[in-house]
């Protein structure tokens, strides 16, 4: 049995290709489901988002490659690819691999968090259509540890590493939370949808959307349930807005300090956080100095986001130990794995055949007390288990090596066992 991984990501190729291999969740599923159709895939899973697309699979030989690879192809709806678009990993690779990915140390985004409930997703869809077992059911849950172990004992997740996120995180320490505050939009554009988008995540209570264009405007106060007013006299529906956000393509400022001062006359010295991403700026930076203003550009907002990403470079030092200790252990027991259902097969023969003669030597022994009845069976079991050392110990040792395959044949051929109970346990 070998385990692979066969796939592409942001590492290997552009997104238009990205794409052009992304596998849906019917096709996914569909395949899944009739995988003992391909000839040498004993297990699979399949993993596909936005940034990847790779197929997890225990092959039973090595001419099973060429069928995964046509397996790759056919669910994501292609009759050919260049060889050089994927990667191939096996074995320690492949574990690694996973693990990475789970961890957020493979991602566009080092820490990224959205890729752990993406394992769970693909895991729990080929585990609902039977097409994981020992192996992979093993690895996954495995891989799904490492994941939360590392942002648990790391804080590779913590720190913003996009400018909008970062936006948001600053407003939200600046205010102390976000839930039931008001945002004021400059703009319309994908950077305000995005950055809104943020901030309704944290329990906005209200978004006003000001554009130059008022279809615009009202276009993206529709899609968050906002309101949207005139751009020419946006400010004068301030006065109860918690957050103002400037993101538009304008060639001079939108926003400026003279205007600010009205308003804050108006506010009192209830605090108002002025963010501004857009190139070239919308806000006077004069509005900075305003009393009771917090102001923000660009500029500042990409040296927390420089700072941060540096500080998850740091953290992912700390994660790759984690992930190195995970690979050992599940190596270790990966080592034993395939010789486990031997070995339960012989053990459960044996006591079978210790229960059943201790059973028949009893019904003929008259006056034993319940004391020599423990006493005997103590005996018989001692018995079995010293006879069955040497040959645990030898399956033991080989396997994982070349005489694995051969030592497990002989044992159950010598011992007239039925595997197949022993792999059912293991599932």
């Amino acid at each position: 049995m070998q385990l692979v991984v066969l796939g592409l990501n942001h590492k290997t190729v552009s997104v238009d290709i990205r794409e052009q291999f992304a596998i849906s969740e019917e096709s996914a599923r569909s395949g899944l489901r009739h995988l003992d159709e391909q000839e040498g895939i004993e297990e699979a899973v399949v993993l596909s988002t936005c940034n990847r697309t790779e197929i997890y699979a225990v092959l039973k030989n090595g001419a099973a490659k060429k069928t995964l690879y046509q397996f790759f192809l056919a669910l994501s709806g292609n009759s050919e690819a260049k060889k050089e678009y994927f990667f191939y990993f096996e074995g320690e690779a492949c574990i690694r691999h996973l693990f990475e990915v789970a961890s957020g140390l493979d991602s566009m985004v080092i820490g990224e968090s959205q890729i752990l409930n993406q394992i769970k997703t693909a895991y729990t869809m080929a585990l609902s259509e039977k097409a994981t077992k020992t192996i992979l059911n093993t690895l996954f849950h495995r891989a799904i540890t490492t994941g939360k172990r590392v942002r648990t004992e790391t804080r590779i997740s913590y720190s913003a590493v996009s400018v909008s996120y970062a936006a948001v995180k600053l407003a939200e320490k600046i205010l102390g939370g976000l839930d039931d505050r008001t945002a004021m939009v400059f703009g319309a554009g994908e950077a305000a949808e995005l950055l809104v988008k943020n901030l309704m995540g944290k329990g906005l209570k209200k978004v006003i959307v000001t554009n130059r264009h008022m279809d615009k405007a009202e276009d993206l106060a529709s899609k968050i349930h906002g309101e949207a007013v005139p751009f020419h006299s946006a400010l004068s529906h301030a006065d109860d807005v918690d957050i103002i956000v400037t993101a538009t393509g304008a060639s001079q400022y939108i926003v400026k300090a003279w205007d600010v001062r009205n308003l804050m006359m108006r506010r009192g010295s209830r605090p108002l956080v002025a963010i501004d991403i857009a190139v070239p700026c919308d806000i006077e930076p004069e509005v900075g100095n305003i009393r009771n203003v917090t102001l923000y550009n660009i500029d500042d907002l990409q040296e927390i986001v420089a700072n941060n990403i540096r500080f998850r470079e740091e953290e992912a030092q700390r994660a790759e130990v984690i992930v190195q200790e995970e690979i050992e252990s599940i190596e270790d027991r990966f080592k034993y794995l395939s010789t486990r259902p031997v070995m339960v097969s012989l053990s459960d023969k044996a006591e079978e055949i210790r229960q059943r003669e201790l059973r028949h030597g009893l019904s003929k022994i008259e006056g034993l007390t319940d004391e020599d009845k423990k006493v005997l069976s103590h005996m018989t079991h001692m018995i079995v288990r010293k006879i069955l050392r040497e040959p645990m110990i030898h399956l033991n040792e080989y396997a994982g090596t070349e005489w694995e395959s051969e030592d497990k044949s002989a044992v159950a051929r010598l011992f007239k066992l039925d595997v197949r109970k022993g792999q059912e346990l293991e599932k």
